[in-house]
């Protein structure tokens, strides 16, 4: 059921160039801004696990901790965040813990 530019698990961020480059080359890519110490993003991480082997959308984790700078870039203030974008333009973001309905509905409008 996917399409052969996605990938069926998520993908972990080493750098602000490692995200545009996914952003450039994916149709649809969400983009979950985490922290390891984050309740909330440990409750969420399973629905994002889930959309990733389920959806055509690339999943990219961002350990906000981790790359710092490309949080701060990002104007990330709390986690989860998660950031929607399409053919390379930021569709949406919505902070918090969402159900994966909500969420899966979000990637097929951004198709």
């Amino acid at each position: 059921m996917s399409s052969p530019d996605a990938t069926s698990a998520p993908i972990h961020v080493e750098s602000a160039a490692h995200l545009d480059e996914l952003i450039a080359d994916h149709d649809v890519v969400l983009v979950d801004y985490h922290a390891e110490w984050c309740g909330p993003c440990k409750m969420l991480e399973p629905t994002v696990e889930e959309i990733a082997e389920e959806t055509n959308a690339v999943v990219a984790k961002v350990d906000i901790d981790e790359l710092q700078d490309l949080a701060r870039e990002k104007q990330i203030r709390s986690v989860p965040t998660l950031q929607f974008y399409a053919r390379g333009e930021q569709v949406k973001q919505v902070i918090g813990v969402q159900s994966k309905e909500d969420l899966v509905d979000i990637i097929d409008a951004a198709a």
